[in-house]
Order: structure tokens, then sequence, then C-alpha cells
């Protein structure tokens, strides 16, 4: 039991759930890490090797995105034991379970994330109705199939890019993770004017310093194939993406990829943090020092979760996106002028900033109170 408060403060977490069905063979962990900005908003994750402290970790990083996307909700997020590539239908079996079993802990609202999509979410909604990340035949606005997290993602690369000494026409990406979020990011990214150079998926990488076609990629994982598969370019080991040579790399899959063994091989100008907590801490400290700039996490990536509230609120996805590009560059340029002008890490004004706003929310009500709060259902 002490094991489990290791990661609690002042902010959280609020609740935390383990949910075991074993007639579908469900095992989840449900982290409501803070709700005094509103009910909770925050993925659910399928995985073979997620853990209770990931789930810790990735609650947090919901919290502050938004409460730095100043939205009206909390951050919580759902990490579920398994491989997502099992057959749809045990995977529609377990999320039914894992939706019934949660019905009444209303103050989390499901929403998609890696290993899940907007099918899963369908099955959710289906349940309990307590869901976004939708597909837009049941009036929702699907995430992963739209781009809303890359879309961000493209939106904090130009402002990142103000602050160094080149320009987005003719920019070398690398794309470390090509799925939902990645793929739209680099789609977005040379459609602009860069060039993507690198790719990596779970099976392989593949380089090419002339660049990559974009949509022969994305055709290629539309039909369940890899990277590997690409007809051109140097095909590598997974992990060789850190050490391709470029101006902008975006981790945009697993947490942690980058950790101070290996940011040491990173060649790079800019890194833009596509992923929920790519880079440790310590590793954000050595790029600091080293003179690369990066923008955090909850910051670049915030797109998706901000898609999903404007979802909840009837938005359609013209008015989303543009709330998207509003929302993503203002927080960017105010995180990086804060790191710029008092000499502190990125993280550390992303985080100042997340935390005031969500302290002064704190200060308004009492947490076990929230039939009120803006989009509670």
């Amino acid at each position: 039991m002490e094991d489990m408060f290791r990661f609690a403060d002042e902010l959280g977490p609020f609740k935390i759930i383990h949910v075991y069905e074993p007639s579908v063979d469900l095992k989840a962990i449900l982290v409501v890490d803070n709700i005094a900005r509103g009910p909770a908003i925050g993925g659910v994750r399928m995985a073979p090797d997620v853990s209770t402290e990931e789930c810790f970790r990735l609650a947090r990083a919901m919290t502050l995105k938004n409460a730095a996307a100043d939205l009206p909700y909390g951050g919580g997020k759902i990490v579920m034991y398994g491989d997502p590539k099992m057959p749809l239908e045990k995977k529609r079996q377990m999320l039914r379970a894992l939706a019934s079993a949660l019905r009444y802990t209303e103050e989390y609202i499901f929403a998609p994330d890696m290993g899940t999509d907007e099918v899963c979410m369908a099955c959710i909604k289906d349940e309990i109705g307590r869901v976004v990340g939708l597909p837009c035949e049941v009036g929702g606005i699907p995430l992963d199939e739209v781009g809303a997290t890359g879309w961000g993602v493209a939106q904090a690369t130009e402002v990142a890019l103000q602050y160094c000494d080149f320009e987005l026409k003719g920019a070398r990406v690398v794309v470390q993770g090509f799925g939902a979020v990645g793929k739209h990011t680099a789609r977005f990214l040379t459609r602009r004017g860069a060039v993507l150079v690198g790719v990596a998926d779970s099976r392989g990488a593949v380089h090419d310093p002339e660049g990559l076609d974009v949509d022969t990629l994305i055709r290629l994982k539309k039909e369940g194939k890899s990277v590997l598969d690409y007809p051109g370019g140097k095909k590598l080991d997974s992990d060789a993406v850190i050490v391709i040579p470029c101006d902008i790399w975006i981790p945009a899959a697993r947490p942690d990829v980058i950790n101070e063994s290996n940011v040491h091989l990173l060649n790079t100008k800019l890194i833009i943090e596509g992923a929920n907590i790519p880079i440790t801490e310590g590793a954000e400290k050595i790029l600091y020092e080293a003179g690369i700039l990066y923008v955090p996490d909850f910051i670049a990536n915030a797109g998706g979760v901000i898609c999903a509230a404007s979802e909840y609120q009837g938005a359609t996805q013209c008015t989303a996106f543009g709330s998207i590009e509003e929302k993503v560059k203002n927080n960017t340029f105010q995180v990086l002028e804060a790191a710029k002008t008092k000499g502190i890490l990125p993280r550390e004004a992303a985080v100042q900033l997340a935390v005031k706003r969500v302290k002064r929310a704190m200060g308004y009500r009492r947490w076990s109170i929230f039939s009120s709060a803006p989009g509670f259902v």
C-alpha cells in the first residue's frame, strides 16, 4: 500500500481503481489524478507491458495537459494489459467489461490512446455513453483518423522554430513511432515543406537522406505492413532511429524512449514530444545543457484532448482544429518564452503554467462535488 502512494503529492492522485474480470482476461488500472477543473479525460492505453507506475505518470501528464490547454477537465488514464493486435471481438469484450466495471466512476471520461481507437470507443458508448473520440457515424470526431494530435504537434513545431536558426521548409524530420500521431505529424509537416528522412515503427526503421514519401508509408501501415516494407531507403533496427541525423526529431511512441543512457546519441537541433512522457527528466536536462531545444509532451501533443473536449461539447471538426491551433501555439510560445527569459528548462516552465491553473481551480471547489462541473454528465 505504501508503494502505491510514492507518487502522491498535493495534486493527487484522487482515485486508483484496479479492475479484474477473469472471464474475459481483463486486467486494468484506472488512475484519476486530479478533478479540480472538472471530470478527468484520459485515454485507454493497451499494451502487454503497461504498469501502475506508467498509469500514474500518464494520468499526471493528462492533468497538466488539460490545465495547460485551459480545458474544464481534469486528468486520468487507464492502462489495460494485453496485445493491442488481438482479435477485435476479444478486444471489444474486454472494453465492454471495463466500461461496465467503471459505469459509476463518473469523474472519468474514456478516450482513445495507444492500442485503442474510435471503434473501441464506440463499444464504451454503447455500454455507458461517457466517452470521446467516437466514429463520425455516431456523432464523434475520430481523433486518430483526422490526426488531431499530429495537427497540434505541427503547430508546436512552427512556434518552436521561432527559437531556432533554421526554417521548416527543407528541414530534415525524423519520426520515432509511425502510428496515429507520427504519421499525421509527418503528413502535416511535409505538406509545409519539411523533408521526412527517417521513420521507425515497432519492427524497424528506414532512412533516406533524400526524403521518404509519406503517402507510401501511410498506405503501407494501413495495409498492416511495416515501414521496413518501404521500397527504398536504408533499413535499420528500430533503436537506430535515434542516431539518424536530422533537424527535428519527433518521438511519437512509448514512454522513456530517450533516457540518460542514450540521449547522447541524438543528432538533432529540435525535439517535439509527440508521445506522452517519451523522454526522462534527466535526459531533458542533458538536452537543455547541450543547447538542444525541446517542447514538452503535454504542451506539444495536446491536440488530441483539445479535440476530444470540443467533441464532448458538441463542436465540429473545423472548430476543434481551430481551437487546437490557437491553444497549442499560444501555450508553446508561453512556455518557450518563459524558459528563455527565466533561464529554466522548458518542462519546468510548462509545469509552472499548468500547476498554477490547477491550484487556482482547487481553491474554488471541493474535490468531492462535481455534479455542476462543465461538461459533466
